[in-house]
């Protein structure tokens, strides 16, 4: 079993460029569809990523091995429907969703305050669907800390398939340049988006407790959220039915004044986190053995 996420996306340009032209010409929901077909691939020939969710299903929520099967074969349609958003949302397929957002009023003051902020998210849900529609209602200097890590074949034929994302992205790299990014964005009051729920191996972490079991998380986003003492609030977009998102913001706490230390930052994170887990455990897109001893 994979025990570490290694960093990079999984699908091919075939695939992609499948489901683009299905998207413009057939629709989402015809789209959808062929879901069908892509969770049974994966539920019968890759081995490892079933076995992740299996795994976290069976720790995480006590069910039974059968059960366990039964939902990762429906995270995996779902991860399939997120990719089909992720895609369609930057075309003129777009008007064929809604969403609503809990506490919308916490980016708009953050925003206001003229300082920037961090938004934390995760893999549950879609977050960068969340990107596009806090760009178009928001405002449109929002930025996403990542692994730039997507095969650059499938990121170019996205790009030049679709529009523009509503967001501009911060590669996250060894020389750590995108700390000096990060600080100018701030500077410009601009919003940091990012997911604190992959650790590497190498990395410094937090081992927390988590659902049934413990797992570990990253500690950089944590100490650099505190360090650089703006507001800090955890964000997600769960996706409530084939065609709604439900996003949502916690207030915000801000590192040195409302908590005293990264790992506290870390502990109300994985609390937020596990609640959105249990919310919607289909759509829980860590694809490797999350639980540790």
């Amino acid at each position: 079993m994979e025990k570490k996420w290694d960093g990079k996306s999984k699908g091919s340009p075939l695939g992609y460029r499948f489901f683009i032209l299905c998207i413009r010409f057939l629709g989402v929901r015809i789209s959808y569809f062929f879901c069908f077909f892509v969770a049974g691939y994966f539920v019968l020939f890759s081995k490892k990523q079933r076995n992740g969710l299996v795994d976290f299903y069976k720790k995480g929520f006590t069910f039974s091995t059968n059960k366990s099967i039964r939902y990762a074969a429906a995270n995996f349609f779902q991860f399939g429907q997120i990719i089909i958003d992720r895609v369609a949302l930057r075309t003129n397929r777009k008007s064929f969703y809604t969403h609503s957002f809990d506490n919308e009023i916490v980016l708009r003051e953050m925003h206001a305050a003229g300082k920037g902020g961090f938004l934390f998210s995760g893999h549950v849900g879609n977050w960068e669907n969340a990107g596009n529609l806090i760009g178009e209602r928001i405002t449109s200097k929002i930025n996403i800390l990542m692994l730039d890590a997507e095969v650059e074949k499938i990121k170019s034929l996205v790009n030049d398939s679709t529009e523009a994302a509503k967001y501009n992205l911060i590669p996250l790299k060894d020389d750590m340049s995108h700390l000096i990014l990060i600080h100018r964005a701030l500077k410009r009051n601009e919003l940091i988006a990012l997911h604190a729920d992959r650790n590497q191996e190498g990395q410094k972490s937090f081992k927390m407790p988590f659902l049934n079991g413990f797992a570990e998380f990253p500690a950089g986003p944590f100490i650099m959220a505190h360090k650089f003492k703006v507001p800090i609030t955890f964000v997600f977009a769960i996706k409530s039915s084939a065609k709604h998102f439900s996003l949502s913001a916690t207030d915000p706490i801000i590192g040195g004044v409302d908590v005293d230390s990264p790992d506290e930052i870390a502990a109300l994170y994985v609390k937020r986190l596990e609640e959105m887990v249990k919310k919607a455990p289909k759509q829980w897109f860590n694809f490797y053995q999350y639980f540790v001893n």
